[in-house]
């Protein structure tokens, strides 16, 4: 998306700011300041615009759709019907195609083997695709700001994970976003320059600095996932991980074209990036509708590149948009296409926001400051996934800017790095998970937001709802750090609802401990509930002893339990299956088994 404020995804609602003086503030403003314009750009080559060879006046991008067998044959075919390979995702069976004709994808679809076609773009390619510039690589200015503990850091509990775990420096993050200056001194120690790359126009260019930043946007997105831990600064959600940068936003209209996407995905597999965040939405379609041949063809080549990745180990997390829009009932797209003339479409909930709401994909939503739903966040009803920290009116999310600099921005694109520096600290304890195990923990780890009383648009559970998904991350539950157990460990981490006047049970299968359970058996209990009055716990062995916990007093209306419990329980065999029973006992309030576990 078009970043005329710099935040992807913005609206007037999103507050930005940039201090030009390291380590101080700017006032919020509603709308980005002149100061935020995307940087000038330094040719790498001499050549003019417009003078690049190969180029032409009128040349428009095309996803070319076959079977990866087929893609040898579909190549022959570009040329055939008047257009040019730019590049080839011959794996996943996806060309980049250039032609200057109009009828070239109507021609090329009657092609046998071709299975879609779609131009990516309502505006031409620009020269620059051609003979790519070089980012600036700005001066850095170095900062007496030292390291404090962020209100969305503490949020995420992000600042007790640290004592725990900063992240393993063997997982590395992508950020598919505007570039990153890797020259900042918050970031230059986390970089990884071997696996960044720009993907502008759809083709790799591996060029060093190709990578750094058109904007201001990727630079702030690598800070909150990655920025070092090393006293001044800023510090991000896993700051012992490794960032690469691919930038997928071309210069000067700072558009993420599906090529662009597509290129990313498949460098992401191919280089064994664990996360890569994703805050933008492919340009220059909000919603692409499977019903419209050019877009059906920017879905597939998206989706099989994601797919790509995924294979390869990668997860992708993804920022749900800033348009305050119920993505599960979809009516209308007035924002579309953002390369030419906007129109204003009908459109339903077969038109999806990609990659976002892409088969695997962590969508997320954003959080102000205490953890409501951020006036701009996106939401939907089986949509959002999980929510994060994005700021909020004059409380932004402070990170990392180019030239050394620090600042605010605000949005679901300062939610999902956190989401993905959470994913990573998953990563890095728990080297052998797969992506659809990393996005299982970080919707079972998450802590449930309820839905606003004053709002009905939020639909859903305390524990699975449209504004927050599953709840929000939680960096030290990612770390093991919720508890720090001395003996051996089980835990359950489904969320398991707790109606009025029911008694729920949860499991966990203990194996591999020799003999009885101990006299100091440690059971640790995170429950969310209104009122704890209510409440009942009792612990029940494999062979149906009932251990009471505690039977809260009818009085007693804090919310919430979260204890950890000492039981004898000796006279029970350890391996089995035991049960964390609890009894609802009144009406009027509800809640959830957050999580448990047993320490032997």
């Amino acid at each position: 998306m078009a970043l005329a404020t710099p935040t992807a995804f913005a609206t007037a609602a999103t507050t930005t700011t940039t201090p030009t003086v390291p380590g101080a503030v700017s006032a919020p403003a509603a709308q980005a300041p002149a100061a935020q314009a995307p940087v000038a750009q330094a040719p790498a080559v001499p050549a003019a615009a417009g003078s690049a060879a190969g180029w032409a006046a009128g040349t428009r991008a095309y996803l070319v759709i076959s079977a990866p067998a087929d893609i040898a044959a579909a190549k022959a075919a570009v040329a055939a019907k008047g257009g040019t390979v730019f590049s080839s995702y011959d794996q996943i069976g996806v060309i980049v195609a250039h032609s200057t004709s109009a009828g070239f994808a109507a021609a090329l679809r009657t092609v046998t083997g071709i299975q879609q076609v779609g131009a990516t773009r309502t505006s031409d390619v620009p020269a620059d695709a051609y003979s790519p510039a070089l980012p600036a690589n700005p001066a850095q200015a170095t900062t007496t700001l030292t390291e404090s503990n962020r209100w969305d850091m503490t949020q995420i509990k992000a600042d007790q994970a640290w004592s725990v775990s900063t992240g393993s420096p063997s997982v590395k993050v992508g950020v598919l976003d505007t570039g990153v200056d890797d020259q900042h001194q918050d970031l230059a120690p986390n970089f990884d320059a071997a696996d960044s790359v720009s993907c502008a126009y759809g083709k790799p260019d591996a060029r060093t600095g190709a990578w750094r930043d058109v904007d201001t946007h990727g630079t702030h997105v690598a800070g909150t996932i990655a920025a070092a831990k090393n006293g001044k600064g800023v510090i991000g959600v896993a700051p012992g991980v490794k960032i690469a940068s691919v930038r997928i936003a071309e210069p000067t209209s700072t558009l993420f074209y599906a090529e662009n996407t597509v290129c990313g995905f498949v460098w992401a597999g191919d280089h064994g990036f664990k996360v890569t965040n994703n805050s933008y939405y492919t340009d220059p379609w909000q919603f692409n509708c499977p019903n419209d041949l050019d877009q059906a063809a920017i879905i597939e080549g998206v989706k099989r590149a994601q797919e790509y990745a995924e294979g390869k180990g990668s997860l992708q997390v993804a920022a749900a948009g800033n348009a305050n829009y119920d993505l599960a009932n979809k009516t209308t797209d007035t924002e579309s296409p953002n390369d030419s003339t906007k129109v204003t479409r009908t459109i339903t909930n077969a038109c999806i926001d990609i990659p976002t709401e892409l088969p695997g994909v962590v969508t997320v939503a954003a959080t102000g400051s205490g953890s409501g739903k951020a006036s701009y966040s996106n939401f939907g009803r089986g949509v959002i996934d999980v929510a994060a920290p994005g700021g909020d009116g004059a409380t932004g999310v402070y990170s990392t800017l180019p030239g050394g600099k620090y600042g605010t921005k605000s949005g679901t694109s300062m939610a999902s790095p956190h989401v993905t520096g959470v994913a990573a600290l998953i990563a890095s304890a728990n080297p052998s998970l797969t992506p659809a195990d990393i996005r299982a923990r970080l919707a079972s780890q998450a802590n449930d937001l309820a839905c606003p009383a004053s709002d009905s648009r939020c639909t859903g559970t305390t524990a699975d709802n449209s504004f927050f998904g599953e709840g929000q991350v939680d960096a030290l539950k990612a770390v093991g750090g919720a508890t720090q157990p001395t003996g051996t460990y089980f835990e359950n981490t489904a969320d398991v609802a707790i109606p009025d006047n029911t008694t729920v049970e949860s499991p966990i299968t203990v194996t591999g401990v020799t003999g009885n359970a101990p006299a100091t058996l440690k059971v640790g209990v995170d429950i969310k509930h209104t009122y704890r009055g209510d409440l009942v716990l009792s612990l029940v062995a494999p062979d149906g002893t009932v251990y009471l916990l505690e039977d809260f007093p009818n009085s007693d209306s804090t919310d919430n339990v979260a204890k950890t419990y000492t039981v004898n329980a000796s006279a029970s065999a350890a391996n089995g299956t035991w049960k964390l029973r609890v009894k609802d006992g009144a009406s009027g309030d509800t809640g959830t088994i957050d999580a448990w576990n047993l320490t032997f």
